[in-house]
């Protein structure tokens, strides 16, 4: 009898992938394989290749790299951008639209020169081209795009020598458009395109009344930082009509903002985007182009809602709203369909790389052995705790939960008093937490949990220390509560029976995570299993390939995590195609003006008077420096 219930309850893969949720968030691009390993699936139409991220895990190792390592998989970026433009032409064939899509790929989301080496390769099958919004993302960009039919926007503030980089690059056959963010730009556009006798490639980046959900709303609206009001557009096209350069605008842009999750705000945008558009060929400028910026989300936690981390529709709805949308305004107004251009960039990286991190150690918070307890050895604060606990039942649990809390703020202020030794404090906080757990155990027989124990678990959650910084490895995670799908790569046909939040090496208290992903609302700890002393257990975090890396800062002194590109080929044999290593405690060093050579010098003389002083011996003062030495070269992170 006993096995067959063991039979029954036996944990499967399809438990973990319902716990974790990854063929909501994975995009088919992730599974659990029957190991109960996660892997790579980056072929959509064949998905019997499949690499084990437990396999590559092993293969990193073996050649000398530690963890954490930020994996990307050029398949992924090949795929998403294959997925996005085959979108919107399968949307644009099945509406009749009359003109082509145009991405381009928004270099600030991932300025790796990998990635946009990758973008650009992979891109140039369908014209895919490049976003930027600096000067120093223009050089980037133009030693890295060799396409002419591809589109350059140039956003952002833009001074003398950004337009003349832009201007060479029209002289050389680039489609590379000014878009006017403030009025002042014009003139020195029109300027400089005179001295240098090349006509430029003009748009207009409108403030749209629109506005969309989510963290970046401001991004749309009259109070946007950047853009043109409707009156200061006119005043373009009559200055452009003045100076007889009207046929050089052709480009409207507007930009909403990032991870849209609704639909229909997206879709406002277009329609009150084309409307401009139409009215500015009414004016006579010659246009082709409609550039609607970026916002197509990805879903972090698989919900398909319109929750900020989520989205409440798929890339091929999306693509047909936008197609939809533009054509109901022009073919109204009899204006010819532009070339639609899109800056998705979010969607297009984040699927493609991934944090794996090892665990460290892990703090468990089990209930306490408590000796005998009798009224003449402890005071009446301790004795009226332990009755909490005896006592305590279902019927009472609210009730005896806010008497726990009483007694032990009581007894921690009799402490500080000296009313109470350290070791009756101490069996105070083991009732405590005994109580503590008691009723987490209760809890799961309420029918309505009330509101101050709903998150309780979270107080004798496990907490997994793993070797990775927040700070430098997911920022959002830390600085907007950015969600991301979390989950162990491997064990994932047993039961995880450790409930957990993450904790980072870095000493600061923000330096965790306590907020996982959940399809209807957000977990506060996270199913983990039972880390045994000695025993290799591995966490991966998925959907970091945008914002990441750049926005990643030096809390602490850890620097870039190890990097490792992997390419998979239709065999099902993969080659790890480039391998970046990581910071050295001397390249995080000297980020920070420290010069190396100084510190070595500095140190030695430290080291020399010592062994002047007879604090240690010359042989000793090799073995330091020498110690010494080989820190400055180590990686920042944890190393076996």
């Amino acid at each position: 009898m006993n096995n067959r219930s063991e039979i029954l309850d036996r944990w499967t893969k399809e438990k973990s992938e319902e716990l974790y949720g990854i063929k909501n968030w994975g995009n088919g691009y992730f599974s659990i394989s029957d190991k109960g390993e996660v892997q790579v699936t980056p072929f959509r139409e064949n998905k019997s290749i499949a690499i084990s991220l437990m396999d590559i895990i092993s293969g990193i190792r073996e050649r000398g790299l530690d963890l954490p390592v930020l994996l990307r998989f050029e398949n992924l970026l090949d795929a998403q951008i294959s997925y996005i433009n085959k979108s919107f032409s399968d949307a644009m064939k099945a509406l009749n639209y009359q003109n082509v899509y145009r991405g381009v790929y928004p270099v600030k989301v991932n300025q790796q020169q990998h990635v946009i080496e990758e973008v650009t390769k992979f891109g140039q099958r369908y014209h895919h081209g490049l976003e930027v919004g600096s000067k120093a993302e223009l050089i980037a960009a133009l030693s890295l795009l060799k396409d002419k039919e591809a589109c350059l926007i140039c956003n952002g503030y833009k001074d003398e020598e950004f337009i003349d980089l832009g201007l060479y690059a029209v002289k050389m056959g680039f489609k590379c458009f000014f878009v006017l963010e403030i009025p002042g730009e014009l003139d020195l556009i029109l300027d400089r395109s005179k001295a240098l006798g090349v006509k430029p490639y003009i748009g207009i980046r409108i403030k749209l009344s629109s506005k969309a959900g989510g963290h970046w709303t401001e991004s749309g609206g009259d109070r946007s930082i950047f853009g043109l009001s409707v009156s200061q557009i006119i005043n373009v096209v009559d200055t452009l009509k003045e100076k007889n350069m009207l046929d050089c605008l052709k480009l409207l842009h507007y930009h909403l903002g990032s991870q849209i999750p609704n639909i229909r705000d997206i879709r406002s945008a277009v329609l009150e985007a084309a409307r401009v558009y139409a009215e500015l060929v009414k004016e006579g400028a010659p246009m082709g182009y409609l550039d609607l910026g970026g916002g197509l989300a990805v879903d972090y936690d698989g919900s398909n809602t319109n929750y900020p981390y989520s989205r409440n529709y798929t890339v091929e709805e999306y693509c047909m709203d936008v197609v939809e949308s533009v054509m109901t305004v022009l073919d109204s107004s009899d204006v010819p369909h532009p070339v639609i251009i899109t800056e998705s960039g979010r969607s297009t990286v984040a699927y493609h790389s991934v944090l794996l991190m090892n665990v460290l150690d892990v703090d468990t918070f089990e209930e306490y052995e408590l000796p005998e307890i009798n009224d003449e050895d402890y005071s009446e604060q301790v004795l009226n705790l332990y009755e909490v606990l005896k006592n305590l039942s279902l019927k009472n649990i609210q009730e005896c939960y806010n008497d726990a809390l009483y007694y032990r703020d009581e007894l921690r202020d009799m402490f500080k008093h000296g009313r109470i030794s350290l070791r009756e404090r101490a069996l105070s906080e083991k009732i405590f937490w005994n109580i503590i757990h008691q009723i987490v155990k209760e809890k799961q027989k309420l029918k309505h949990v009330p509101p101050e124990l709903e998150d309780i678990e979270c107080a004798i959650a496990d907490i997994y220390y793993c070797n990775f910084s927040v700070f430098q490895s997911l920022p959002d995670s830390w600085a907007i509560d950015q969600l991301f799908p979390l989950m162990p790569l491997h064990r994932l046909l047993e039961l995880p029976k450790r409930n957990a939040v993450i904790a980072d090496i870095t000493c600061d208290c923000d330096g965790k995570i306590d907020r996982f992903i959940d399809l209807h609302d957000v977990r506060t700890t996270l199913p983990l299993h039972e880390v045994k002393n000695g025993d290799d257990y591995y966490l991966g975090v998925f959907l970091v390939g945008a914002y990441q890396e750049t926005l990643g800062d030096l809390h602490n002194l850890f620097g870039d995590t190890n990097v490792v590109s992997v390419r998979i080929n239709p065999d099902g044999s993969y080659e790890l195609v480039r391998e970046i290593l990581g910071d050295s405690v001397a390249d995080v060093l000297s980020y920070v003006e420290y010069d190396i050579k100084t510190m070595q010098e500095s140190f030695r003389e430290t080291a020399e008077e010592a062994v002047r002083s007879g604090l240690i011996t010359p042989v000793e003062r090799r073995e330091i420096m020498k110690a010494y030495e080989t820190g400055l070269r180590g990686y920042t992170y944890y190393e076996k």
